[in-house]
């Protein structure tokens, strides 16, 4: 594949070194003179020095050829006009955002960007993850659409512990996908299985059911320093 990076700071060099041990065709623009020397001399001639957003360099990099654009520079507005530029002009299939602010998400969305990733989220999905008061941690939201896919842990003194899965009245429009044991085992949800503490459940939402199918799966339980 044909992969074009805009922005070489840590993320871009990252990405572009993964890329080239893929071995795919990659270029990286980078405006900065010694930021774009660095990366040469590590990852080899895939650099370009200009403005990722102009379209005059990404046409003097053959972009309506590429593949796939990443968009991982400091600032979203450039994220999303690099996108933007690369999707209506050039037709590429496939572009790739960072985000600074979650907040932006939706727009970039909206405007076409095919996949956004927002270190805030990530972090704070992981910090989800870890917090007692939180078992349910949204792992994607689904294009197009208003549904999420979400991961929820069964508290060690939950109610739903010992129950079967057809006896959980879950919310409408939601659908369990995989049931992930303790010790790692996955299986095929079906109303005969009996839920463990500390079982990991995959499930299908709407936004607006998150907390209802949260507090069905999860059942009533103690909360630390409650």
């Amino acid at each position: 594949m044909y992969i074009i990076v805009i922005g070489g700071g840590q993320s871009g060099y990252y990405i572009a070194r993964t890329l080239l041990k893929s071995s795919h065709e990659v270029v990286v623009i980078e405006h900065d003179f010694l930021r774009s020397a660095v990366i040469s001399e590590q990852l080899g001639n895939i650099v370009v020095r200009g403005d990722g957003c102009e379209a005059t360099t990404l046409e003097d990099i053959g972009t309506s050829r590429a593949d796939l654009l990443i968009a991982v520079t400091g600032d979203d507005e450039d994220n999303l006009v690099a996108c933007q530029v690369a999707k209506h002009r050039f037709n590429v299939p496939r572009t790739i955002a960072r985000l600074k602010n979650p907040r932006h998400q939706g727009l970039f969305k909206k405007l076409g960007v095919d996949v956004t990733v927002s270190s805030t989220n990530l972090i704070l999905a992981d910090i989800k993850k870890e917090l007692p008061d939180n078992p349910l941690c949204s792992l994607l939201s689904i294009k197009g659409g208003s549904l999420e896919v979400v991961n929820v842990i069964i508290p060690p003194d939950s109610t739903v512990a010992g129950k079967q899965l057809g006896e959980l009245d879950l919310p409408r429009e939601s659908v369990i996908c995989m049931i992930v044991s303790k010790g790692g085992g996955t299986q095929i949800p079906h109303d005969d299985i009996v839920l463990a503490a500390e079982d990991e459940i995959v499930a299908i939402t709407t936004s607006e059911n998150e907390i209802a199918l949260q507090n069905a799966l999860i059942g009533n339980h103690k909360r630390e320093g409650k």
